[in-house]
């Protein structure tokens, strides 16, 4: 992937955050693909009991070399311009899921998505959403059915306490993307 340009956008499934970003930083070491960061406007900005959104940012900037995209206007010219090869989206939260599904932009990710996709480049989803199996269960059979979106395997991250939870395997993202970008979903999607 070293003469690739792959956007990496994180959405607000804060717990996730640590996890999604240590794996961004072992994409960028063994890829050596121009990773270009988005997040979404509420993961930009939000300060939880995870961390603070400031520190998140520079972590992701550093990593990348890149400023965040972080507005819808930010996002828009990767459609014309082409700008990416793929878009890994992680954690990917219910509500981008129900977007993505629905076909609405109004973030910056389902900006970058829409973009991607226009170009008929493989958009990556890493799914981190505690109603998988309960309403976005629809958006995630829909999004399976479509042309250019792919799936970081995802398993029930706490089948008792959570039954409806679902969470990507992270540590997958960048087989996801390789694959993706081949025109191959990795099996099995479900772990």
């Amino acid at each position: 992937m070293k003469d690739k340009t792959i956007g990496f956008a994180i959405t607000g499934s804060f717990c996730t955050f640590k996890k999604v970003i240590s794996e961004l930083k072992k994409l960028k070491e063994e890829s050596g693909a121009d990773i270009i960061p988005i997040m979404s406007e509420t993961a930009f900005r939000t300060d939880t009991r995870f961390g603070a959104a400031a520190d998140f940012v520079a972590d992701v900037e550093k990593i990348t070399g890149h400023t965040v995209i972080h507005s819808i206007s930010g996002a828009e010219p990767i459609g014309p311009k082409n700008l990416l090869d793929a878009l890994v989206i992680a954690p990917c939260t219910g509500n981008t899921l129900g977007k993505l599904a629905g076909g609405i932009t109004d973030t910056s990710v389902t900006m970058a998505a829409k973009a991607t996709l226009r170009n008929q480049n493989p958009v990556i989803l890493a799914v981190s959403t505690n109603d998988g199996l309960g309403a976005s269960a629809k958006n995630i059979g829909s999004l399976l059915n479509c042309k250019n979106i792919y799936f970081v395997p995802f398993t029930q991250d706490d089948p008792v306490l959570k039954n409806n939870s679902l969470v990507a395997d992270m540590s997958l993202i960048g087989v996801a993307a390789r694959e993706a970008l081949k025109g191959v979903q990795i099996q099995p999607i479900l772990l």
